[in-house]
């Protein structure tokens, strides 16, 4: 690729960008698309809609800008909780590494490798025409003693990214205690799911779970909720939603029909279609409740429960233990002829070159977090932590073998696949392929990382399904709050801080456009923290094992493609000196997994019985042990009416 095409890629998405930024300063202040941007804010109640018009709704200021900016650590861990903070820890970590690195890969690594075989070929006045293959390592003479600058590059980047690492995990680790001993009691550190009870003949699972755990846990059982099999009356809850939305929807055009002094229409169509509606949700009414009345009966229990304890130490000790019977199991020129003498157009050229390869990547990169996350929980995952957690693996793993190994390897299975299976050579054969693919990556970072964050802030899926459905809703109606899709975004910044590692030394010009990237992300997650997402759950900050999981691997990459290089560049002394550094990262990502991963995996029993010394001289426990029975019950066997009460302006439906 030439230094054109990098620079036509750049225009693209520099001008995209503004764009974003502009009609997200502008579209924000419209109170109809308050739900698409500010949906916390409005949810909480600390901001209203303005129906008056003022210019300042049209002018594209930027007043969000400084209140992100501004917005402290403990004020993001109070509003937003450990993992929204845990999650802006990898960026602003990322920022470290990278600025670090981009000090050294743009002053000293970068005129090294421009100072190589080709410099006689850069022509300084058709700049635009030079290939960026300059800027790489592969421009450096071979057997050239300017390649030790490399080496120590990478030994002096892996140390620096360790001793962050290591204050990063202690730092988090520490947050993620005291974050414990200073929360409220939640239901979910008391209770356990149990799966697989065994079926009795003479006696109900309720029977079977209430009598086991008060003999072997009789201080410390509370009650159980068995599940039960509601999916039937799930399915009429929700065409029961919706008939009273339809509903409520007719009424309010007759109320503006009438006003508009259409007095004659009394027995009009929309008349019968309320009666209609009324009578239907009236029978889903009586067939809600018949079916909550046999869901109580134990044919329609399940093998699975609910089981509280008054304390978590009990509650931790019940689900590490195996209860008897009572198991817990984990369940375009080829294809496309006729675009020849299109693509001989320079301009043309320089877009798909630059552009389209790394914008088709990215927009099919799109359905592989929601894919991840169905397979996931199609698993038996219990918490919609595990299910999100798991799929965030997911992801990044698809991510790197799928777009970083299938992308260096020319896209095809049989390359990948030979060189898996001769591990022997996997450095020598990463070394050819991976400094070939470099303007492909530095590209990539650009449409796929500007961009994709951009449309983050501007949030357009959101807004085009607002304006869909605006014509047939109201202001009154309830709506939700979103919450960060955290298998999304996650694999989606260790992606692009894997791909900074791995060319920090081959093409360091990644870096800079790196760092906008991260300087974006940074300011636009800390708006949507502060607007848009708020928490579903809450896991302490367990994804951080995940970030430095995927930055061991990175460096071992790193480290892997160095020895290749160095060997190609018949510079045997570098190569082999480079040996004991992934030994030596390997070492200390044992320390980190035997000092830091147990906090992350389960709260020890010191910190547990602390914990419940503590509240037990909390006179409100005793409230919270009432409310802990009804925290787990399924909301389609609570009761519900609709047919009496679908707007308190009018008439009940039914008489």
């Amino acid at each position: 690729m030439i230094v054109s095409a990098l620079l036509t890629s750049v225009g693209i998405n520099t001008a995209l960008c503004v764009v974003f930024f502009a009609s997200y300063s502008i579209l924000r202040k419209q109170p109809s698309n308050y739900e698409v941007y500010i949906p916390r804010l409005l949810a909480e109640g600390t901001s209203k809609r303005i129906p008056r018009f003022n210019l300042e709704r049209i002018v594209p200021f930027s007043n969000w800008l400084a209140r992100a900016w501004t917005l402290s650590e403990d004020e993001l861990l109070s509003s937003s909780g450990l993992d929204a903070l845990v999650f802006m820890r990898m960026i602003t970590f990322s920022l470290k590494i990278f600025t670090f690195a981009g000090i050294i890969g743009i002053f000293v690594i970068l005129p090294v490798n421009c100072w190589g075989n080709q410099l006689q070929d850069f022509d300084v006045i058709d700049f635009a025409n030079n290939s960026l293959d300059v800027f790489t390592i592969s421009n450096v003479n071979t057997g050239s003693s300017w390649l030790w600058v490399h080496f120590f590059a990478i030994y002096i980047l892996t140390g620096f990214i360790c001793l962050l690492l290591h204050h990063e995990y202690k730092n988090i680790a520490s947050k993620r205690i005291s974050y414990f001993y200073s929360s409220n009691p939640r239901p979910h550190q008391f209770t356990i799911l149990v799966h697989s009870i065994p079926v009795s003949k003479t006696h109900s699972i309720s029977d079977s779970v209430e009598s086991f755990f008060r003999e072997f846990y009789p201080s410390t059982y509370v009650s159980h909720v068995v599940i039960r099999r509601t999916n039937k009356i799930r399915n009429l809850l929700v065409e029961a939603k919706n008939l009273y939305k339809k509903i409520i929807q007719l009424r309010k055009q007759n109320r503006q029909k009438n006003k508009q002094g259409d007095y004659f229409r009394l027995f009009g169509q929309d008349d019968n279609l309320i009666d209609q509606y009324g009578k239907k949700l009236g029978e889903i009414e009586q067939n809600v409740r018949l079916h909550q009345s046999e869901a109580s009966l134990a044919t329609e229990e399940a093998r699975a429960a609910f089981v509280f304890f008054k304390s978590r130490y009990a509650a931790a000790t019940a689900f590490h233990m195996q209860q008897s019977g009572l198991t817990n199991l984990k369940q375009l020129e080829v294809l496309f002829p006729f675009l020849t003498s299109i693509l001989t157009i320079k301009f043309v050229t320089q877009i798909i070159t630059g552009y389209l390869p790394s914008l088709i990547l990215q927009l099919s990169l799109k359905l592989v977090p929601p894919i991840m996350g169905f397979l996931t929980s199609m698993q038996g995952y219990i918490s919609h932590s595990d299910i999100e957690s798991s799929a965030c693996n997911k992801v990044i793993w698809f991510t790197v073998w799928n777009v970083f190994l299938a992308t260096v390897f020319s896209g095809s299975f049989i390359s990948l696949l030979s060189v898996i299976l001769d591990p022997k050579h996997i450095p020598e054969r990463l070394a050819v392929a991976v400094p070939a693919q470099a303007s492909f990556f530095i590209t990539y970072v650009v449409t796929s990382g500007w961009t994709s964050v951009s449309s983050e802030l501007f949030r357009i899926i959101p807004l085009l399904g607002s304006l869909i459905t605006r014509p047939f809703s109201s202001p009154e109606d309830e709506f939700e709050v979103p919450s960060l899709p955290f298998h999304r975004d996650v694999p989606r910044v260790l992606f692009f801080g894997l791909l900074g590692i791995t060319y920090f030394f081959l093409a360091p010009l990644i870096l800079p456009f790196l760092l906008i990237y991260l300087c974006l992300a940074y300011i636009i997650y800390r708006n949507q923290f502060i607007n848009v997402y708020a928490p579903k759950y809450e896991t302490a900050g367990k994804l951080w094992p995940i970030v430095h999981n995927t930055m061991i691997f990175s460096l071992i990459l790193m480290h892997m493609i160095a020895v290749g290089i160095f060997a190609l560049k018949k510079l045997s002394p570098a190569s082999s000196w480079m040996l004991p550094l992934p030994a030596l990262t390997l070492l200390f990502n044992e320390y980190c997994r035997k000092r830091f991963l147990p906090i992350f995996t389960a709260y020890s029993t010191e910190s547990l019985i602390k914990k419940d010394r503590q509240d037990q001289k909390d006179p409100r426990m005793a409230e919270f042990y009432k409310k802990l029975v009804t925290a787990y019950k399924d909301p389609a066997l609570l009761p519900f009416q609709y047919s009496s009460n679908t707007d308190g302006l009018f008439d009940p439906l039914l008489s």
